[in-house]
C-alpha cells in the first residue's frame, strides 16, 4: 500500500507512539483488504465505549493513548446515562469507570455526546458522497444507505485510529464497484412504522452481508429507513442497501436477477410473542434503538399524552436533542417514563434486572437477549405504549 512522506513519517514514530499504533492498525487494515492507499475522511464515529463492553482492558488502552483527533469524532451510547445514571440504578462503580472512558476521550479530543445517530446531533459530520469512519452498525447502515456517504464496518480501534490520523484504507464501500446490489428483495405488504424493523430482521437473517435493493410499495420515513438499516445490521451483517425510488444511490445499478419475497405472514411471524403460553408480561418497555428523533419522540408524547405508566418505560435518545426539545421531553416525562440519554437498553447493565423487554426496534429484538439476556418481544409503537400504562 502507497504511503505518502507524512503517512512514513507516522509508521516511523516520528510523532510518538500514539500516531504510530493508529497508522500501524490502518495500514494492517488496508494490507488486509487490498487497499491502494488511504484516504482523507470528514468524520468518525467511535465504538467501544460502555464499561459493560470493553471493561478494564478497553479502558486502559484508551487512557493510554497521547494525541489529538484531527477530525470531527463523536462517541458511540455509553452503558449509562452520563447524568441520571442513578435513576438508572447503576452502581457506583460502574459509573466511575464509566465516567474514566468518557474522560480518556474527552482528552483525546472527541466529542462525548454518546449516541448512535450522530447525523441527528451534527449537519456537517457527514454529506452524500463523504468518506467516513463509523462503527456503529446502524450508523453506518444509515450513512452508507440513507445518506450516500462512504465507511466500512469499523471497529472501535480502527475508527479511532482513522480519527487520529484523518484518514483510512481505501476499500470495501468507499469503492463504486463495491457498492453494487447483489440481490432484490420484493415487499409484498405495505409497511409502517415498527414493521419496517421487522422487515429488516428477517432480511439480515436472511442474507447476512450481502447488498440489497428494496422494492418497497410503502414510502418509508428516514426514521423507518434508519429502523430497517439497523435491524438488518443486527440480524444479519448489512452495512449498505438501497430502496429504489427512495435512496440516492439506486438508480445507479441495474436490478440483481436473485430476487427474494417477503409476504406478510413473514412479517406478522417476528411479532408473534413465544411468551403467551406462560403468562410473561413485560416488565420494561424500552424505545430508541437507536436513538430516538424528533419526530419519534413527538409521536410518543401524542401517545402518551394524558396517561400514566404503569410499567418501567424508557425513552432513549441523545443528549443533544433532548436539551434542544426541553418542553418535549417535559410532556413524554409526565406520563411517568423516562427519557434516558447518552445510553440504550442493550448497552448498558441496567437492562439486564428485567424478564421481558418489549421494544419497537428490530435492532434491540434481537440484541436484548443475547447481549442482555433478557427475553424481547417485538410490537408497534402504538401497541408498546398501550402495553406501558395498561394494569
Amino acid at each position: 500500500m502507497y504511503l505518502t512522506p507524512d503517512e512514513e513519517k507516522l509508521m516511523n514514530g516520528e510523532r510518538g507512539s500514539t500516531y504510530q499504533k493508529a497508522i500501524e492498525i490502518l495500514v494492517a487494515l488496508g494490507d488486509i483488504y487490498g487497499a491502494d492507499r488511504l484516504i482523507p475522511i470528514k468524520s468518525a464515529q467511535i465504538a467501544g465505549v460502555s464499561y459493560k463492553t470493553i471493561g478494564d482492558a478497553g479502558l486502559e488502552w484508551i487512557s493510554d493513548l497521547k494525541g489529538k483527533v484531527v477530525v470531527p469524532s463523536i462517541l458511540n451510547p455509553a452503558g449509562m446515562d452520563l447524568e441520571c445514571w442513578r435513576d438508572m440504578k447503576i452502581s457506583e462503580e460502574f459509573a466511575n469507570k464509566q465516567q474514566e472512558i468518557i474522560r480518556a476521550y474527552e482528552a483525546l479530543g472527541v466529542k462525548t455526546e454518546c449516541s448512535c445517530t450522530p447525523y441527528t446531533i451534527y449537519d456537517d459530520l457527514v454529506g452524500f458522497g463523504d468518506h467516513i469512519a463509523w462503527s456503529e452498525s446502524s450508523a453506518i447502515s444509515y450513512a452508507n444507505s440513507v445518506i450516500g456517504a462512504r465507511t466500512n464496518r469499523e471497529g472501535g480501534p480502527s475508527a479511532l485510529s482513522a480519527a487520529l490520523i484523518g484518514k483510512t484504507p481505501n476499500f470495501g464501500f468507499h469503492l463504486d464497484e463495491n457498492r453494487v446490489p447483489v440481490v432484490t428483495i420484493i415487499v409484498e405488504p405495505k409497511l409502517h412504522d415498527s414493521d419496517y424493523g421487522a422487515l429488516g430482521y428477517i432480511v439480515g437473517a436472511m442474507i447476512g452481508d450481502k447488498i440489497p435493493i428494496f422494492k418497497i410499495h410503502s414510502h418509508p420515513s428516514k426514521d423507518e429507513l434508519k429502523s430497517l438499516g439497523a435491524a438488518m445490521a443486527a440480524s444479519g451483517a448489512v452495512a449498505l442497501y438501497h430502496v429504489l425510488g427512495i435512496t440516492p444511490e439506486f438508480d445507479k445499478f441495474e436490478i440483481p436477477s436473485e430476487k427474494i419475497t417477503i409476504e406478510r405472514r413473514q412479517i406478522q411471524e417476528v411479532y408473534k410473542s413465544p411468551y403467551n403460553d406462560i403468562s410473561l408480561e413485560p416488565d420494561l418497555i424500552a424505545f430508541g434503538c437507536p436513538h430516538s428523533s424528533v419526530p419519534e419522540l413527538e409521536n410518543l408524547a401524542c401517545l402518551l399524552e394524558g396517561k400514566k405508566v404503569k410499567k418501567e418505560t424508557w425513552i432513549c435518545t441523545s443528549r443533544a436533542i433532548k436539551n434542544r426539545n426541553l418542553a418535549l421531553i417535559k410532556r413524554i416525562e409526565k406520563s411517568g417514563a423516562k427519557v434516558f440519554c447518552d445510553t440504550c437498553m442493550v448497552v448498558s447493565p441496567a437492562s439486564e434486572k428485567f424478564k421481558l423487554m418489549m421494544v419497537n426496534s428490530g435492532k434491540a429484538h434481537k440484541y436484548a437477549p443475547n447481549l442482555c439476556g433478557v427475553k424481547s418481544v417485538l410490537a408497534s409503537t402504538k401497541r408498546c405504549v398501550e402495553m406501558a400504562v395498561s394494569g
